[in-house]
């Protein structure tokens, strides 16, 4: 069964910069590959984020982190069960880049450590 909660003001996801710069030049953003595989855009919360990092991040340089606040994405902004049955944000609706928070510029360790800056909450 799965817990309810209550949503975050904001979720994060981690990008390639090649998929950020690509993002920027469309105006929307263009998924990394997992995201166009599974038809929904992968986030994670701030809690869950340090954990996607290691998992899925380490050793990499050069990535973008960026913030997106929940709200103006409505139903489109599903919560479902993922890792170890912990509900995970997933949007299911066209991100135009206009709507990203702060962005930050992270080279994650080989261990999957970071340094996240302080907007993270």
């Amino acid at each position: 069964m799965v817990t309810p909660m209550q949503t975050p003001e904001f979720v994060y996801k981690v990008v390639s910069r090649e998929v950020y710069d690509a993002s920027i030049a469309s105006g929307t953003f263009v998924g990394q590959p997992i995201d166009k595989a599974d038809g929904y855009i992968h986030l994670s919360t701030a809690a869950q984020l340090p954990e996607t990092i290691r998992l899925y991040f380490a050793g990499l340089t050069d990535q973008v982190l960026f913030q997106l606040a929940c709200a103006p994405f409505g139903a489109a902004m599903q919560w479902e069960a993922s890792r170890n049955g912990e509900l995970f944000p997933h949007l299911y609706a066209e991100l135009p880049m206009h709507a990203l928070g702060p962005i930050a510029h992270i080279d994650v360790a080989a261990d999957g450590s970071v340094a996240l800056p302080d907007w993270v909450k």
